[in-house]
């Protein structure tokens, strides 16, 4: 049975950069949800990737606004499919704080739910 587990970052205030948490997986695992949003209306989007191809799981996708998370899975990972995280792999969130210029993000959420294995 493969446990499940979640990675939440929460990111407080009105957002001036790009946000880029970077981690070393500790085991291989598998990402099968993405929810992300920020308290206000924003342009921010998210890519999750490695440090080898920033966007290898997910290629650059919209914000929930204003409350209201966006929800990606299977459907919307590159080739409809579940990211494989190795053991050892540098994953790369990068969120850009505003999208190209547009309104910057505040108080942004992101949980990734992933399974073990």
């Amino acid at each position: 049975m493969q446990r499940v587990f979640q990675q939440v970052f929460h990111v407080p205030g009105t957002l001036a950069a790009n946000i880029t948490p970077k981690f070393t997986a500790p085991f291989n695992y598998t990402i099968i949800h993405v929810s992300l949003v920020a308290s206000n209306a924003s342009d921010a989007t998210l890519k999750i990737g490695t440090s080898a191809d920033d966007d290898i799981f997910m290629v650059a996708k919209d914000c929930g606004d204003s409350g209201t998370p966006n929800e990606y899975d299977r459907d919307d990972f590159v080739g409809s499919q579940y990211p494989r995280v190795a053991d050892g792999d540098i994953v790369v969130i990068t969120l850009d704080f505003d999208g190209s210029a547009g309104t910057a993000a505040q108080n942004v959420t992101l949980v990734l739910t992933c399974l073990e294995g």
